[in-house]
């Protein structure tokens, strides 16, 4: 089936008793036994499994071509399930511009326990020289957060599998819809699944869908049941009514991100749009070979630096200045800002989320705040 048959369909798992077309909200937190103490319905405590989170999870499993995922409570739990169940020692490679909530991580939480280089990895070629004897996962991002850079998964995957090393990938940005790591290569695709997923900046989540269930797998999902950092069968329920309209609103998100991206190209006052759609962009035709379109986030230089860029972000109208991506609303943020005194953003970066409001509005409100 097609993503938006999927998107629709896959979740609607079982047939409750009062015959709802669109599945019910599950709150017990356990279940019955049946006369030999096992469990007929398939679910024992809530916290190890609950019919709403078995269905997001079947959803994002067949969006992603997968052969199972593990929905958790936040993005931030579903990468730290993922470094958890590495063994200790373990050495790691990672983008250099990795989301800062995972940089973070890995520099403070697993600072004793694992190695990690932060390198380019669009330059792939450079990738075999920092492969160790204790290295074990290549983690990528892409596109990138915040300067949209683009991976070739199939590239990276090739050097994964000739070092028999785990290939992940944060899809976060691009959503099922847009790119699928796993038919590219993945062995791990990783959702914060607040972002396009959620869709509706109400619903916080994040999931990590495997290729095949190996035994790293069974110790995620260990993680996953034992930890007890999951989603609540509401917040299931809320991701899978928005999952059944990702696929229409990925369009929308696409067909702005890509007006916004060549106007603000043309605009005098940005001296950079950092947009893989536009064929300006350094990797556009890897882009255009692993994405069936570009998404709703871009980022721009605005010129005269740190105090013009806030400038603009604080004299936009319809663009929200708050944290987050994905959502119908545009969102602007003055990236430098929010990442502290260590980042490496450029301070005249403002990353945008571009919504699902009409473009003619859109442009028109950055044209004001750029005037």
């Amino acid at each position: 089936m097609k993503p938006e048959t999927l998107a629709i369909h896959s979740g609607n798992l079982y047939e409750s008793s009062t015959k709802d077309v669109t599945p019910p909200i599950n709150l017990s937190t356990t279940f019955f036994r049946d006369e030999d103490g096992g469990y007929s319905g398939g679910h024992m405590y809530s916290r190890v499994s609950n019919p709403n989170r078995s269905a997001l999870e079947q959803v994002l499993t067949d969006l992603e071509h997968g052969a199972d995922a593990c929905a958790f409570s936040s993005g931030n739990t579903a990468g730290m399930s993922l470094f958890q169940a590495l063994k200790p020692g373990s050495h790691i490679i990672a983008p250099d511009d990795m989301y800062w909530g995972f940089k973070k991580q890995l520099q403070s939480i697993f600072a004793d326990t694992l190695t990690i280089d932060f390198i380019d990895l669009t330059d792939v070629d450079r990738i075999p020289d920092y492969i160790r004897e204790n290295t074990v996962l290549i983690w990528v991002e892409t596109p990138s957060n915040p300067l949209l850079k683009i991976t070739d998964l199939k590239a990276i995957s090739a050097i994964a599998k000739k070092h028999q090393l785990v290939l992940a990938c944060d899809s976060t940005f691009a959503s099922p819809c847009l790119q699928n790591p796993i038919a590219l290569g993945a062995d791990i695709v990783m959702h914060s699944s607040t972002k396009y997923i959620g869709g509706h900046s109400d619903v916080l989540g994040g999931v990590l869908i495997t290729a095949e269930k190996t035994p790293l797998w069974e110790k995620i999902r260990n993680i996953q049941q034992v930890g007890g950092a999951v989603p609540s069968p509401f917040d299931c329920f809320l991701l899978l009514r928005s999952i059944k309209t990702l696929p229409y609103r990925m369009r929308g998100h696409c067909e702005n991100g890509m007006a916004l991206a060549l106007h603000l190209e043309k605009h005098p006052k940005i001296e950079a749009v950092f947009y893989p759609g536009l064929p300006a962009h350094p990797q556009h035709e890897i882009a255009s070979q692993q994405m069936s379109g570009f998404g709703g986030m871009l980022s721009i230089l605005v010129a005269g630096g740190a105090d013009e860029a806030r400038k603009v972000v604080n004299t936009v109208k319809l663009f929200a200045q708050a944290t987050s991506l994905g959502g119908v609303e545009s969102l602007i943020e003055h990236r430098a800002s929010v990442e502290g005194p260590d980042t490496k953003t450029p301070q005249n970066l403002i990353r945008i989320s571009v919504g699902l409001e009409h473009i003619d509005d859109l442009i028109a409100d950055f044209d004001q705040a750029l005037a």
